[in-house]
């Protein structure tokens, strides 16, 4: 049985408001994907409210079992990237119907949850060396701040050098870099940004407590008259997305089988496990839960949530449910213990009650949080032993591509191999356990097939 105690509810207990406030912060760096995810979906053919309720409630269900199941202060959602995947490889370039894509998501979640009541998901994150996991962490820190940056509009792509750099004016006054920039991307909303960056980082500095949600909250409201943020147009703050449970069960497991969906189902495997388990260490980390020996005490109910999450998400009507980075920001709040996660969870709940509200909350709101988030996680950098080639050649990959690539899971593919690569060729193939073996060899395999 899972092992929760929860803190108690009494709100003049200076622990319970502070994880109640941390939940409430991550869900605001999270509200973004109450927005995004229908809209990336709808581009497959899903109706866009059906699949903000199917969004709403799979946070919820994830985040509960999270705290339920491990009292961790993690949040669950629909995973971004695994959305776009579902959309533009699967069912725009391959094809298929949406509802064959669920069924494949569903599929998928069904594989994780053998591989980890089997222990081989367990046995996969405690097999990735101490240095490694400093270096995911750090790594998942500058793909969060990069995140951040990007959501403000600050960091953009750079076409002269095919690369990212930092916005100019040009981009306002060319129309073919324009259309590079995020939606709603202004020199307001840039200007907005940089001050709440600015103001975040002085209520962090002054140990002003719930920093990041005053911060969010400032940053919001200050940009109504600039005209970057926007309440509900008609006032109306409280209402129910339209054509609720109109992806409820949607999903076509036949056909998902009947078309051979292999290599689909095991890229949302493979980007989701890996995904999830350097967000795992790295917030794990960040919030002092690993062990000694670099361990996550209860990991096999951290993946447990992830894997029933998505099933159930698949079944709702979202892609792929999986542990956000985001929750670092309730972390780096104060967040320690699983009524984060439930306070999260609440939080979507009602999501589905105050729909226009939380539509109005812009990416450029929560952008200053992100960046700090990542701040705060380049602590690790410092244990990791630069001295040692062996071991600093795999962690400057892990966080050099992590960001680079935009992924997560790339980052940590490229740190493993060149671990188990370079201790090959150094004579030490003692160092190297046979689950790296197995995954160095997997993903070999992956990248040429």
């Amino acid at each position: 049985m899972p092992n929760f105690n929860m803190p108690s509810f009494n709100l003049s207990y200076p622990t319970t408001r502070r994880e109640l406030r941390a939940g409430l912060t991550t869900f605001m760096t999270m509200a973004y994907i109450v927005v995004v995810n229908p809209l990336i979906l709808a581009d497959a053919g899903m109706p866009k409210e059906g699949v903000m309720a199917a969004t709403c409630l799979a946070a919820a269900l994830g985040s509960f079992l999270m705290g339920w199941l491990t009292n961790y202060p993690f949040a669950l959602a629909p995973g971004m990237g695994l959305n776009a995947f579902f959309t533009y490889t699967v069912v725009l370039g391959m094809g298929l119907p949406w509802q064959t894509a669920l069924g494949a998501v569903f599929i998928s979640g069904v594989i994780f949850l053998i591989l980890t009541l089997t222990g081989l998901r367990q046995a996969i994150i405690t097999a990735i060396p101490m240095n490694l996991k400093y270096a995911i962490s750090v790594g998942i820190g500058l793909f969060i701040a990069l995140i951040g940056l990007k959501n403000a509009g600050l960091v953009v792509f750079h076409p002269g050098t095919g690369s990212l750099g930092l916005i100019d004016s040009t981009y306002f006054n060319n129309a073919d870099r324009l259309a590079l920039l995020p939606p709603g991307t202004s020199p307001q909303s840039i200007g907005l940004a940089l001050v709440g960056l600015a103001f975040t980082a002085m209520l962090v500095v002054r140990g002003i407590k719930g920093a990041f949600l005053w911060g969010i909250l400032a940053t919001w409201l200050a940009g109504v008259p600039l005209g970057v943020s926007a309440l509900p147009a008609d006032g109306s703050f409280i209402g129910l997305p339209s054509g609720l449970g109109a992806t409820f069960m949607a999903l076509d497991l036949r056909a998902a089988l009947d078309y051979g969906l292999l290599t689909v189902i095991l890229t949302f495997t493979f980007v989701d496990l890996f995904d999830t388990m350097g967000t795992l260490i790295g917030v794990s980390h960040k919030a002092g839960l690993l062990d000694a020996k670099g361990r996550l005490p209860k990991a096999r109910g951290a993946l447990l949530a992830d894997s029933i999450a998505t099933i159930a998400g698949s079944m709702l009507g979202t892609s792929t449910t999986t542990t956000y980075v985001e929750s670092a920001a309730g972390i780096a709040a104060g967040g320690r213990t699983g009524l984060t996660a439930f306070t999260t969870g609440a939080c979507f709940l009602l999501a589905l009650f105050f729909a226009p509200l939380v539509s109005s909350i812009p990416a450029v709101a929560t952008a200053p949080v992100l960046v700090l988030v990542g701040v705060f996680m380049m602590e690790p950098v410092t244990r990791i032993d630069f001295s040692d080639h062996l071991e600093a050649i795999p962690a400057f990959l892990t966080v050099f591509i992590m960001p680079l690539a935009f992924s997560i899971a790339a980052g940590i593919t490229a740190g493993i191999v060149a671990y188990t690569f370079l201790r090959l060729i150094a004579g030490r193939p003692g160092d190297i356990s046979w689950t790296l073996w197995i995954l160095t060899g997997l993903f070999i395999i992956r990248y040429f097939i």
